[in-house]
């Protein structure tokens, strides 16, 4: 069985055939390079198809990027690093509290902190017995009551992020308890910001 496997004729390409396939294949490489590399890579438009095909764009809008590139200052990205920094120093001392909130039903509690702009904190705070609605919210000094809210939410079970001090003033939640039994809220903060205190 293997003998006839081996046995089978092979068909051999005629020259002819080969140098006529090759003769096709480097003319549509000839015509794609007249039609369509010079005109869009180096504005060389011999025939008018370039301009045609919209293909002479594509060189002007690179020709127009390498000229902005070569007359912008020699390192860009050093002058976009040295805007932006990696380093919020703390005005506040780092510090770090844990407090635990117990609400009866429709009950409703706020905790706040003083923070100077720019001050972070990272948080973590978790509803044990029930769901809360919550505002994480900040007022400015002598606001006369009116406040400004971060983020808000209701039947909710915990929330945990980082928070930077979009301004000077008291950052802070209010949480209601929803449910129709007490509920524990445990509060959990690491960073700048001043004594919790509630109003």
């Amino acid at each position: 069985m293997p003998e006839a496997l081996t046995n089978q004729p092979r068909i051999q390409p005629a020259p002819l055939a080969i140098v006529k396939v090759s003769a096709i294949s480097f003319s549509i490489a000839i015509i794609l390079l007249i039609t369509a590399i010079l005109p869009a890579e180096y504005g060389i438009d011999p025939t008018g198809l370039g301009k045609i095909m919209g293909l002479d764009r594509l060189n002007s809008a690179a020709t127009q990027a390498q000229t902005e590139l070569a007359s912008s200052p020699s390192n860009p990205i050093g002058q976009i690093e040295s805007t932006v920094s990696t380093l919020t120093a703390g005005r506040s001392e780092l510090r770090s509290d844990t407090l635990k909130i117990t609400l009866m039903p429709g009950q409703g509690a706020e905790i706040k902190a003083p923070m100077q702009l720019n001050d972070s904190f990272v948080f973590s705070w978790q509803a044990e017995g029930g769901s809360v609605s919550f505002d994480m919210h900040g007022d400015h000094p002598n606001s006369d009551g009116a406040f400004t809210s971060h983020e808000s939410g209701e039947g909710q079970a915990g929330a945990s992020g980082t928070f930077i001090a979009p301004f000077d003033g008291n950052h802070g939640w209010y949480w209601e308890n929803e449910a129709g039994v007490p509920v524990e809220v445990t509060i959990r903060l690491h960073g700048f910001y001043g004594d919790l205190y509630m109003p």
